[in-house]
């Protein structure tokens, strides 16, 4: 799932880079960087996009800083992608975070947010 994220990264003009500083991808364009969390299958989805979320906040910088951002994502299916969204847009969208899904055959879907 990491390898078809960072594709579809660099396919949208990324230059990308994979376990950096602890986390799964870092990416920069134009002079921004995102910091990306990958969670594939699992057999508890909620606590793990709980503890992904947990790393990503983890990461961020003291100050604000809007060259930076980050992503989680998740396999598109039931359970992981109900446990991505369950998260409040709210609480998303002040943390800079974004929710991208990854199919069976490395189709990405935004759930939700924009790098």
């Amino acid at each position: 799932m990491a390898r078809d994220f960072a594709g579809w990264l660099s396919s949208q003009g990324w230059t990308v880079r994979t376990e950096v500083d602890f986390v799964d991808i870092v990416a920069e364009k134009d002079g921004h960087r995102l910091y990306v969390e990958v969670k594939a299958t699992t057999e508890a989805p909620e606590l793990d996009v709980d503890t992904a979320i947990g790393q990503l906040v983890r990461r961020m910088p003291s100050e604000a800083d809007q060259a930076v951002s980050f992503a989680l994502v998740v396999r598109d299916e039931p359970g992981s992608v109900e446990a991505a969204v369950r998260t409040p847009a709210r609480i998303l969208d002040l943390l800079g975070m974004a929710l991208y899904a990854v199919d069976e055959d490395g189709g990405v879907r935004q759930l939700f947010g924009r790098v």
